[in-house]
């Protein structure tokens, strides 16, 4: 079972109906998995990954066994060793339960090369933190999450449930959060990839991007 923090909550309700916003620290949350790469049952804990230093990654999806949920999960799954090399800790969440979870990725084989964490969220709790959790059908919608080293939400994307996500986007938003992390008086522009120009911002460059990009 999901266990939220509820009294650390940053929009004035309780962390169980806030969605949380990009700038927002997140709450400490536990929650229950399934571990594809050890075959067990676990945990994951966002207080664990921060004290790692890690880079919390949260992918929500609908439910298991059904059709566009395993093409996302695979689709992240051929980015995962380059997250890893980020250090990245992957977290796919629905609200299924890990015993749901283990049964589908022994039967599902597009699930194969999944080895990051599989996130039980059967009450809906950690999915009603981040606004995803959909009450009439008691689902989550396809919310991506990251969340920094310090705890801090950097990133969110939520799509309807008929819209698959690009798990080739999400590692080049990744790598860019993490160079701006290691260098904050640069940003990113648009459609950036590691080795490419940045920008410094200031009153030099105001006007004149195009001359700071070429």
């Amino acid at each position: 079972m999901a266990d939220v923090k509820t009294d650390e909550c940053y929009c004035g309700l309780d962390a169980s109906a806030c969605g949380l916003k990009v700038g927002q620290k997140v709450p400490d949350f536990e929650i229950e998995t399934y571990e594809p790469a050890t075959g067990k049952f676990g945990k994951f804990g966002l207080g664990a990954a921060k004290k790692s230093k890690k880079w919390t990654v949260l992918i929500f999806y609908p439910a298991d066994f059904t059709f566009i949920c395993p093409t996302e999960l695979a689709d992240v799954a051929e980015k995962h060793a380059e997250l890893k090399k980020l250090g990245c800790e992957i977290v796919s969440v629905s609200t299924d339960t890990k015993f749901v979870h283990y049964g589908w990725y022994h039967q599902e084989k597009l699930l194969q090369k999944v080895k990051y964490h599989m996130g039980a969220d059967p009450t809906g709790s950690v999915s009603r933190l981040f606004g995803v959790y959909d009450e009439e059908s008691g689902l989550a919608l396809r919310g991506t999450f990251i969340i920094s080293p310090d705890g801090v939400l950097v990133g969110s994307e939520i799509n309807f449930f008929n819209v698959g996500r690009n798990a080739e986007e999400l590692a080049r938003k990744m790598a860019a959060f993490d160079f701006v992390r290691k260098s904050p008086a640069d940003v990113c522009p648009a459609k950036w990839q590691p080795g490419e120009k940045t920008l410094k911002p200031s009153e030099k460059i105001v006007g004149k991007v195009y001359e700071a990009l070429h």
